[in-house]
């Protein structure tokens, strides 16, 4: 049988220590309630240092938690200009590092720490009797191999998905020889530094970019500005979809500016013929040598591409395995919680625009567990930090017995883009969210979703316009 003992007195585990795990921290610190931090890099942040020469989409003032001010506040911290636009690393370096670094949250954080499972003190996933009282227990796993399990009153995913990209090949399968070709060091990281240290990799070469998100587009983009200062470097770009178009976003109609003009200019270098664009294209092998053979399955037959770096930007999806012995609910399209999955679905809706959530939508069967950020958004590519901060002060909340504020969702956000579905006037024109002749979610400017809007968004909005 479980341990009856009450679990109030235990820390909350957060899993990760990027821009909402250090968030939830600091909510549950201002709260009263012990966080206790595992973070499988070296650093806080350590996955955004990865892609640090990526400019952000939105602006300071989008990307700072309220808590998380109010925490460094209290030390001689400046904070940014809240329009401009900082990259990954002056998010880490002017915010994530002297949040972590405060004195309520410093003692709190373990890093090279790998969370390795998550279950209940006692009980596996198929014992119900006592489990609600039950402590959570979290197994981790330092860099020296050590395994310690910790017990914890409730715990908070927010671990993103950066370490666990899609594979390159079909049916969401890898490709024959991607193991090889990624031990080779053919296959780049997702977003490599094209014009600073991974220069070396791609001047002079021919380099084909396989995906078409804002990964992509950031990759293309650096690539086409290193042609015009080494000309013989080569761009090639690999597209499951048969038009381009739709990688180029809203471009003048994107609520966040640097976005849409990301669209605009990879528009212009895909029409000027300095990246040759490959449609309709599903990679089924990679054979490696000295250069690499991609073989892609296409309407118009079988194409083969020999280049000297592949760029996977194919998205990411979230690392479950950890969490077999909890009892989830989750959407079986996009591995979202179930009642968040159809308002994000990207075949049918890409623009990010979904009602204000919190702890109410984001819980589980398995009472006290959440998981909040990227991964809440599971295979689904657009979400906002903002989202995230938002999520984990209601699930902080709800933890704490304040149910009022864990109800009580406001938030404000630009609109970030244009719907991919036709979806017509489903959004609420009361709010002046609508845009009939675009057909998009709304206007270039932020918008106070903070109170229920009535859009029908996702596969539900799908089905009312068949």
């Amino acid at each position: 049988m479980p341990d009856s003992t009450p679990t109030t007195d235990l820390p909350v585990a957060v899993i990760g220590a990027g821009p909402v795990g250090l968030a939830a921290a600091a909510h549950l610190v201002t709260r009263g309630i012990e966080p206790i931090v595992f973070e499988g890099g070296p650093t806080p942040a350590a996955a955004i240092l990865e892609w640090g020469h990526i400019g952000l989409f939105s602006p300071w003032k989008y990307n700072i938690d309220q808590a998380a001010r109010t925490l460094l506040d209290s030390t001689d911290w400046q904070e940014p200009d809240g329009d401009c636009l900082p990259t990954g690393a002056e998010l880490v370096g002017d915010y994530l590092t002297p949040l972590a670094d405060t004195p309520q949250l410093c003692d709190t954080i373990h890093t090279n720490t790998r969370v390795i499972a998550v279950s209940r003190v006692g009980l596996d996933r198929t014992r119900t009797p006592g489990r609600e009282n039950a402590a959570f227990l979290v197994r981790t796993q330092n860099t020296d191999e050590k395994v310690d399990d910790h017990e914890v009153r409730a715990v908070i995913d927010a671990s993103g998905t950066w370490d666990t990209p899609n594979p390159l090949g079909q049916a969401g399968l890898p490709a024959i020889g991607e193991t090889a070709a990624r031990d080779a060091g053919l296959v780049t990281s997702p977003l490599p530094d094209v014009l600073g240290s991974d220069r070396e990799q791609f001047a002079g070469r021919h380099a084909l970019v396989v995906g078409a998100g804002h990964s992509a587009a950031n990759t293309l983009l650096a690539l086409g500005q290193l042609s015009e200062e080494k000309p013989s470097t080569r761009i090639s770009w690999a597209i499951r979809g048969a038009d381009p178009g739709s990688a180029y976003g809203g471009g003048d109609q994107d609520g966040l500016p640097a976005r849409g003009a990301l669209g605009t200019r990879l528009r212009h270098l895909v029409e000027s013929g300095q990246i040759e664009v490959h449609t309709s294209m599903n990679i089924t092998e990679l054979e490696s040598a000295d250069e690499l053979t991609v073989t892609g399955a296409t309407p118009d037959g079988p194409v083969s591409l020999r280049v000297d770096r592949l760029v996977p930007t194919t998205g990411f999806r979230p690392a479950l395995d950890f969490l077999r012995e909890l009892r989830l609910d989750l959407d079986p399209v996009v591995e979202a919680p179930t009642q968040l999955g159809p308002l994000i679905d990207p075949e049918h809706h890409s623009c990010g625009t979904v009602p204000p959530h919190g702890a109410s939508l984001l819980a589980h069967p398995e009472q006290d567990f959440y998981i909040a950020g990227m991964k809440s958004y599971g295979r689904a590519p657009t979400f906002l930090m903002f989202t995230g901060y938002e999520q984990v002060r209601s699930i902080v909340a709800a933890l704490a017995g304040d149910q009022d504020a864990a109800d009580r969702v406001e938030l404000v956000l630009p609109e970030t883009g244009v719907c991919s579905a036709d979806i017509g006037a489903s959004c609420d024109t009361s709010l002046g969210m609508a845009d009939e002749t675009a057909n998009c979610c709304g206007p270039a400017e932020p918008v106070n979703i903070g109170i229920p809007t009535g859009m029908t968004h996702g596969r539900s909005a799908a089905r009312e316009t068949e």
